[in-house]
Order: structure tokens, then C-alpha cells, then sequence
């Protein structure tokens, strides 16, 4: 195509037309093939290129779904990672929350056993005051006159089950200078002298008979050998009691009573024996009372071991045990 000027100064446009020498015999071959494709073109098209039109249709939709799955997943990790940041943030915090409450539990363990520490010292003080007070007779009977007497002989019987109950298995020598042992030794003497007067022992068993018991309990449970002094202290306030015909009434005609007495016979301890003798000596020497206990005694007394404690060298254990020997043949025995 080439451009010139016309009369009027307008570009005009020449088209040269170009044209290709064929042969005839060709062109009509070309003919020929073009109206053959024409012919079989759309059989092809409808046949395997539609069905994979299809099937890239078909991949195309799945490939847009798995992208939507996808994205969907990652906004659901997203969601669960903040969950997971929020899970561990808040799991540091209670385990913070936690170090912080066992510090906090640790001071207060801490705390309450100063303050027991300090309970008990003070306690074994004060009543290692008081047993000393108590030994005068005024002042028990101003003690028993008291508003809180009755409480305190509650408190003196399990201050004495709780120390017993804390006492190890395997203990095999007892820390006398500890102050839950002078603590209870303490509250232990104060009995004993509040028992060794008339006034003493009457309330005793008619106001403080659950402090009976428990002495009586504990005396079977503590093994033999074992905190002898508290035994020898607990057996003088039941022998003080036993003066008082109700009081013995009430000690021998408790339950296992006269197996206790066999039980404690048999302790390493010669004091132990000895006030054990001689709360057995009450019972035997009280017709009364003897009557009701004579029949389980004939049948269980272990006169053997009297007879060995007879030829004990504690000299008060060895007269003791001759004079019950002695008193024993009421029920037909010969030593």
C-alpha cells in the first residue's frame, strides 16, 4: 500500500492487490482436504475433545473447591492457633496463679506450725505451773470450781489421744525434754493430783468421765516400754480415783478393764507394774466390786507373772506383789 497527494490535498490510498501461483491440480487437492476436515472436524470436536473439555471442567470445579477447602483450613488454623495462643497464655497464667498459691500454702504451713510450735511450748509451760499449783488442795478446789473445769479435763483427754495417735510405730525411745511430752506429762500430773483429793475424784467421775476413758484407752494402746512415765502418771490418777467407791465402781466395770490390767503386768517398766499391782490391789480388796470382777479374774489372772514380779529387785514392786499374792488366795491359789 503506498500513499499520494490528490487535487485537493488528501492523502488517497492505492491497494495493490498480491496473488499466489497455484497449480490447479493442488488447489483442488486443498479443496478436497479442507472440505474433508469440515466434514470429520466436528465428529472429533464432539467426540473425545468435548469429553475433555468436560473432564477439565470437571478438574477446574474441584480445583476451585479444594482451593476454597483450603482456604477454609487456613482460616481454621488461624482460628486455632489464636485459640492455642489464648490456651497457652492463659495456662501460663494459672501456672503462675499456682506457684504463687503453693508459696502462699507454704508460708501458711509455715505460719501454723510456729503458731503450734509456739501453742504447745506455751502450753507445756503453763501446765507444768499449774501441776506444780495443783498440788496444793485450795487451789484444785478453786480450779474445780471454775467455769471451764469440765472444758479443761475435755481438752486434757484429747490433747492426750492426739499425742498418743502422733507417737511413730517404730518409735523405740521417747524425747522427754520435747514439749509435747512435758506438755501432756504435764496434763497428765495435774489429774493426778486433782484425783488424790475426795473432791478431786468426785468430779471427776461424775463430770470428766470421758478423761476415764481415754486414759484407760490409750493405756491399751500404747505398747510396752513406751512413754512408761505418762503410764505410771495416768495409772496414779485412775489408782487416786479408784479410792472412791463410785470411781472404782465405774473403772472396773469398764470395758476390758481386767485385760488392761494383764496387758500392762506384762511392761518392761517396773513403775509401770507397780501401779498397775496396785490398781488391781483396789479392785480385790473392795468386796463389792470384787464380787462382779472375781469370776473373769480366777479364770484369766496371770499369777505367774505376779509370782515373777515377787522376786522383782525393785524392793516396792517385790513387797507389793507379796502382798497381792497374798491377797489372791481368796480364789484358791497357792503361790
Amino acid at each position: 500500500m503506498r500513499r499520494r497527494a490528490g487535487p485537493a490535498g488528501e492523502a488517497q490510498t492505492e491497494t495493490k492487490e498480491e496473488f499466489v501461483k497455484v497449480k490447479r491440480r493442488d488447489l483442488e487437492r486443498l479443496t478436497t482436504e479442507v472440505m474433508q476436515l469440515r466434514d470429520f472436524l466436528p465428529k472429533i470436536l464432539n467426540g473425545d475433545i468435548l469429553g475433555t473439555f468436560q473432564k477439565l471442567d470437571a478438574i477446574e470445579s474441584n480445583m476451585e473447591k479444594k482451593e476454597e477447602e483450603i482456604e477454609q483450613l487456613k482460616m481454621d488454623c488461624e482460628h486455632f492457633r489464636a485459640r492455642l495462643e489464648t490456651a497457652q497464655a492463659d495456662c501460663m497464667r494459672e501456672k503462675k496463679e499456682k506457684l504463687d498459691l503453693r508459696q502462699q500454702l507454704n508460708e501458711a504451713k509455715q505460719q501454723l506450725l510456729q503458731q503450734a510450735e509456739y501453742c504447745t511450748e506455751m502450753g507445756a509451760a503453763v501446765c507444768t505451773l499449774l501441776w506444780g499449783v495443783s498440788s496444793n488442795e485450795e487451789a484444785v478446789k478453786t480450779i474445780l470450781e471454775g467455769s471451764k473445769a469440765v472444758k479443761f479435763f475435755t481438752i486434757t483427754a484429747q490433747t492426750m489421744e492426739s499425742f498418743v495417735k502422733s507417737l511413730s510405730e517404730d518409735m523405740k525411745q521417747q524425747d522427754l525434754d520435747s514439749n509435747e511430752n512435758q506438755f501432756v506429762l504435764a496434763l497428765a500430773g495435774i489429774v493426778t493430783n486433782v484425783a488424790a483429793l475426795a473432791c478431786g475424784r468426785e468430779f471427776l467421775v461424775s463430770s470428766s468421765r470421758e478423761l476415764l476413758d481415754t486414759m484407760m484407752h490409750l493405756l491399751g494402746d500404747m505398747k510396752p516400754g513406751l512413754c512408761a512415765k505418762f503410764k505410771v502418771l495416768m495409772l496414779m490418777s485412775l489408782y487416786n480415783v479408784s479410792i472412791n467407791l463410785k470411781g472404782l465402781k465405774y473403772i472396773s466395770e469398764s470395758p476390758g478393764f481386767i485385760p488392761l490390767l494383764w496387758w500392762l503386768l506384762n511392761d518392761p517398766d517396773t513403775e509401770v507394774c507397780l501401779h498397775a499391782l496396785r490398781l488391781l490391789q483396789s479392785v480385790i480388796l473392795e468386796p463389792e466390786v470384787l464380787a462382779k470382777s472375781a469370776s473373769e479374774m480366777r479364770d484369766t489372772l496371770p499369777f505367774q507373772r505376779i509370782i515373777a514380779l515377787s522376786k522383782s529387785r525393785n524392793a516396792d514392786l517385790q513387797a507389793l506383789a507379796k502382798e497381792l499374792l497374798e491377797d489372791l488366795k481368796i480364789f484358791d491359789y497357792e503361790a
